[in-house]
């Protein structure tokens, strides 16, 4: 097995790759992450190696099968380059045309080309695609042009050059102030400078030192680490080496979700060929450097995202918090400095290093440099991974990117930040992605997650249900989250009932405070944000949940009925098809009939009727079920 003992080896090896790379006048990227597997790319990119070999074509039409490209929403999809054609929502039934027309004779296939509607306007080319022409893809484009599984095609693209840069024309110290420069903060939440942090971890006392990867990403609807892990795996790894150079730490983790597989293969597999090519373990590329990584699964649990209860699961111990200082820069794993990074961060060192702080710092505000990965997801024409400079607004991603609300809706609000985050008005979207104007606003950056929310959504709702998230993942340790979460799921549970009085908004409120003030760990003192931001800006419904008993959104099924309106019906049956117990009634072309005895709420007729129609009403229970107990309910 080759071993790479100086980085001129290095650049000998990546010169001969570039040699032999076979050149193919074409090449169908499959974007296979897990979102695609999940689609079928996995069955389209057999189809397409078939279509290939079955005609001979092995030679003039390459084939490549890459991690996920971010357009999450049209997989499974490819990409035929060098022109660049993009084709989403196929079926292996598609490939042989692909191979035959677009990969041997450079010609499009109509029928194929994206379009976002019957009347759009066919777009060719990934490039043109709404959901990238807003983007900066920094990090995350390579994924589009390299086999994950492969050392090879991250070797032939440039990788592990930062490293060599590092090792042998930087000081450690260089190496910090390198990153300092930069102006990079943590992507895990917090926003704490890297080049801080790292300094820390290097002037901290104690042997041996450790540096961790943080990929436990347990952000409902978020998936930026995994995306990552998955379609570039080295280069996290490569970034963990140049921090555990410029630290001094000689061993590293990777703490990875187990619900990842595809991630937890693809880093591991990573790290057997680093070590395989001496990039890893002793005098790594000739170097005085020693450093290793080991993988560790987390096992599902949200606390073991908190850093301290992070350490202890590495440990061996149950994942609780820790009261700070000491820090883990100082005290860590095994009582020893302990550098920890999310995979974003680790990522985002390498082009620090390889093109200099000036380039990373040149985007962004002036406290939040570079790019920033959101999982965009819910309510909006297109969602996937999106990479975009500080600073933007949030209405330039659900608008321009996101391509803002579904047909026939209305935008009512995002959430940033996960289960911690805040949700945030359609109004007040203006707001930049930006560390200290998110705070402000009343929600955080937090990893990265963003759910957009229409009309539909009841906003009393949306926070009980991730105040319900934050209490079943509470660890227990302290009493305010442990208590606190429960009490405030249970006066938000009474209010989407109808059973609340207008002082269980104030004592509500007052827990939040509470819990965010005195929790232990950073995950109890943020769980109240859905709570206090919703209280903030949607006062009006608990307002209505609470003194009216009304749902404004027609969510919570205590407090709503559906009808049919009769002057609107047509007879057509849909909404009696889908209904799962019966509860609807009506001949065909007749007007329909919603029976309230069986009806269970569940809002499937609603979606079921067609939009030009919309006779299923979702509307507030009978005025003659509410009045007798509103009186009495009231404080």
């Amino acid at each position: 097995m080759m071993r790479l003992a100086h980085p001129g080896h290095l650049e000998d090896w990546r010169a001969r790759l570039r040699e032999e790379a076979s050149s193919p006048a074409r090449t169908i990227v499959v974007t296979a992450g897990t979102c695609g597997r999940a689609s079928g790319a996995m069955e389209l990119a057999e189809a397409v190696r078939a279509a290939i070999e079955s005609r001979g074509l092995s030679g003039r039409i390459g084939l490549l099968i890459t991690g996920c490209h971010g357009y999450c929403e049209w997989e499974p999809s490819l990409v035929v380059q060098p022109e660049g054609y993009f084709y989403g929502r196929l079926g292996p039934a598609d490939a042989a045309e692909i191979v035959e027309k677009t990969g041997l004779q450079g010609r499009i296939v109509e029928r194929l080309v994206y379009k976002e509607g019957p009347r759009s306007k066919a777009v060719t080319h990934l490039a043109d695609l709404p959901f990238y022409r807003k983007q900066l893809r920094r990090l995350t484009e390579a994924n589009l042009r390299l086999d994950p599984e492969r050392i090879e095609d991250y070797v032939q693209q440039g990788g592990y050059g930062a490293l060599a840069k590092a090792f042998f024309e930087m000081s450690a110290a260089g190496v910090i102030d390198e990153i300092k420069a930069s102006g990079l903060r943590g992507r895990g939440g917090a926003g704490f400078p890297t080049g801080i942090k790292w300094q820390l971890g290097r002037d901290a006392a104690g042997r041996p030192k450790y540096v961790v990867c943080n990929a436990d990403e347990g952000d409902p609807g978020a998936y930026m680490d995994r995306g990552l892990l998955e379609g570039n795996p080295h280069s996290v790894l490569e970034g963990m080496i140049i921090g555990a150079y410029a630290v001094g730490a000689s061993e590293g983790y990777v703490y990875v979700r187990a619900e990842y597989p595809l991630a937890v293969a693809n880093i591991r597999r990573a790290i057997e060929r680093a070590r395989e090519l001496g990039l890893l373990g002793e005098n790594i590329l000739g170097s005085e450097v020693h450093f290793d990584v080991q993988v560790v699964q987390g096992a599902g649990a949200f606390v073991s995202g908190e850093e301290t209860a992070l350490i202890a699961s590495i440990e061996g111990r149950r994942p609780h918090p820790r009261q700070r200082p000491p820090y883990p820069a100082e005290s860590g794993l095994w009582g020893r400095p302990t550098t920890i990074n999310n995979v974003e961060t680790w990522a985002s060192v390498v082009p620090i290093i390889d093109r200099g702080a000036g380039w990373f710092a040149s985007v962004g505000t002036e406290k939040s440099k570079g790019t920033k990965i959101f999982s965009l997801v819910g309510r909006v024409r297109r969602t996937g991974l999106v990479e975009v400079p500080m600073g933007v607004s949030l209405r330039d991603i659900i608008d321009d990117i996101g391509g803002g609300a579904l047909p026939g809706r209305t935008l009512k609000a995002v959430q940033t930040g996960g289960p911690s985050g805040g949700c945030l008005p359609a109004a007040g979207l203006g707001v930049a992605v930006d560390f200290e104007a998110l705070a402000r606003a009343g929600s955080i950056m937090g990893s990265g997650g963003l759910i957009a929310m229409d009309d539909r959504s009841c906003m009393v709702d949306v926070a009980r249900f991730f105040l319900g998230f934050a209490a079943e993942e509470s660890c227990g340790k302290c009493a305010p989250c442990r208590i606190g979460t429960r009490l405030m799921r249970g006066i938000l549970d009474r209010i989407v009932a109808g059973l609340a009085v207008n002082s269980d908004l104030d004592r509500l409120e007052a827990l939040a405070v509470t819990v965010q003030a005195a929790s232990l760990c950073g995950l109890g003192r943020t769980s109240a944000n859905p709570v206090l931001s919703t209280l903030r800006y949607f006062r009006d419904e608990y307002r209505a949940h609470v003194e009216d008993r009304v749902c404004p959104a027609g969510v919570c099924r205590a407090l709503i009925s559906l009808t049919i309106d009769p002057a609107l019906c047509t007879g057509c049956g849909l909404c009696r098809k889908i209904c799962p117990v019966d509860a609807i009634a009506g001949r065909p072309k007749t007007v329909h009939a919603i029976d309230p005895a069986l009806c269970i709420k569940c809002g499937a007729c609603v979606e079921a009727c067609p939009p030009g129609i919309r006779a299923v009403r979702s509307g507030p229970v009978q005025a003659e079920r509410k009045a007798p107990g509103r009186g009495r309910r009231r404080s």
